[in-house]
């Protein structure tokens, strides 16, 4: 008797009701937008900085390519115009840090849905905080994040 009340009040009210979002909840929210390439050739990172070789990175060779670094958590940008950005990749509202898609020059982190414009600022939440930003320079074709 108590399992089907407990089936019942769950098709009333859907299983949704009964789960909260937390920073267990990985499941993407959004899989259909445009997800990183896979192509980081080019790319190196240390505990202090990430250099690009803009020659090699593919990713990063048009206005609106993208990478995700994962192992410095770092999203990079190309605004066009020899112009970078770069943003941390942990989210400001799960601390998420692998779950990115960028589309319509937007990143939307899949944990939980919230997307940032290109300079990191909130757009939709559930995130209210912005993404870090980091500075980049570039010298001879690479570009260089620096970290901390």
């Amino acid at each position: 008797m108590k399992k089907s009340g407990s089936l019942t009040v769950m098709s009333l009210f859907g299983i949704g009701f009964f789960t909260s979002c937390s920073t267990d909840d990985m499941e993407p929210t959004t899989p259909d937008l445009k997800t990183p390439p896979d192509d980081n050739n080019g790319i190196t990172a240390t505990a202090t900085a990430v250099t690009v070789d803009l020659d090699v990175a593919t990713t990063l060779s048009a206005a609106g390519g993208w990478a995700l670094v994962t192992a410095s958590k770092v999203l990079i940008v190309n605004m066009g115009n020899d112009t970078y950005n770069a943003l941390t990749s942990v989210c400001t509202h799960s601390q998420c840090d692998r779950n990115w898609t960028f589309s319509n020059n937007l990143f939307t982190c899949t944990c939980h849905g919230s997307r940032f414009d290109r300079q990191g600022a909130v757009v939709t939440g559930p995130a209210t905080q912005a993404l870090r930003t980091y500075s980049t320079s570039i010298n001879n074709s690479v570009l260089t994040v620096t970290l901390g």
